[in-house]
């Protein structure tokens, strides 16, 4: 029996981190016997998100070769997809004047497309026995193109939009600063000066995958919570819900079939379709509706879904990749 639960968790780390997180914050949310310590575990689980992320990128720096850290072909053509799909999305708002309810779709359906390539995004790539170099430099091409899109696109949408090009530019670029090149930064002084430590960090089984899924645990609770408190019908939240797996849907296919030309339909399908949602909660709560803010946050319950089913598929061909 106990056998059967580790193996379960084994396999489907993800759901029941998703799971976990959501009846946690529910739990906490509708049993007015818990309010002081939901107030008091609030700031705690802030405090641990950015230190989980920080330690989970740090471990998988630890095992990039920085010397193959260089552009190649797939990284052009899911660029160019990402910029071209969010034109067309801004183009139907000018076009069509959008407003009210639809507009806040095609907002929440840009976000989720304008949002960079998730931080996360080499773990899930190790798992499938991806390319640790290559997908991490599209992780850092993908921020970048992020930082050049915000500024000129959110304003066109949305006038109420209060955003100059520079400093919305310079913003984006400091956090990814701090969340990417800070734990870079010390993995490759770790890798070079403290290599026994360097050891003992790589050397762990799925260390990496294990400390993101209690990434994900934290996210899935707060994800949760401005879901519930969004301030609209149920319906149209369903609306925004199926169009997020949608999206999530076409943008892995759009990444495996980019990729496969290219002898790279792993992490091209990791690239375009793993998101970094919490930035694009981010962006859409500070430049747009804050209801646009639902469609990244169903987005990530929806690729880590999909990202359970190719791990689960990947172990049932025989193969388990250590992350």
């Amino acid at each position: 029996m106990e056998n059967n639960i580790i193996r379960f968790i084994k396999n489907w780390t993800l759901p029941v981190a998703i799971a976990t997180g959501s009846l946690v914050y529910l739990v906490f949310a509708y049993v007015p016997a818990l309010d002081s310590a939901a107030v008091f575990f609030t700031p705690v689980m802030e405090l641990l998100l950015p230190l989980f992320m920080f330690f989970t990128l740090f471990v998988v720096f630890c095992k990039v070769d920085f010397r193959q850290l260089q552009p190649v072909r797939w990284h052009v053509w899911l660029s160019l997809f990402q910029v071209l799909t969010a034109i067309v999305l801004t183009w139907l708002v000018l076009e069509f004047g959008l407003t009210g309810k639809s507009l806040v779709l095609v907002e929440a359906m840009l976000v989720c497309v304008v949002a960079p390539c998730a931080s996360a995004a080499p773990v899930v790539t190790q798992k499938l026995g991806g390319n640790l170099e290559q997908m991490t430099t599209y992780t850092f091409l993908s921020n970048f193109i992020t930082a050049l899109f915000v500024p000129i696109c959110f304003p066109l949408i949305d006038k109420a939009a209060d955003i100059s090009f520079m400093s919305a530019f310079t913003t984006i670029l400091y956090r990814v600063a701090t969340v990417l090149v800070g734990p870079m930064v010390l993995a490759w002084a770790v890798k070079h000066w403290a290599k026994r430590f360097h050891r003992w960090i790589t050397g762990v089984k799925d260390l990496s995958y294990y400390s993101w899924a209690m990434s994900l645990l934290i996210v899935s609770g707060t994800t949760i919570k401005n879901i519930v408190h969004a301030d609209t019908s149920a319906s149209f939240l369903c609306v925004i819900a199926v169009m997020g797996l949608l999206l999530c849907i076409m943008q892995f296919g759009a990444g495996r079939f980019i990729g496969h030309y290219f002898s790279a339909t792993v992490n091209a399908g990791q690239g375009l379709g793993q998101k970094n949602t919490a930035f694009g909660i981010w962006i859409a709560s500070s430049y747009l509706n804050p209801l646009s803010t639902v469609g990244p946050g169903c987005y990530i319950l929806w690729q880590n879904i999909i990202n359970s089913v190719e791990i689960w598929m990947c172990r049932r061909e025989g193969h388990d990749y250590s992350a």
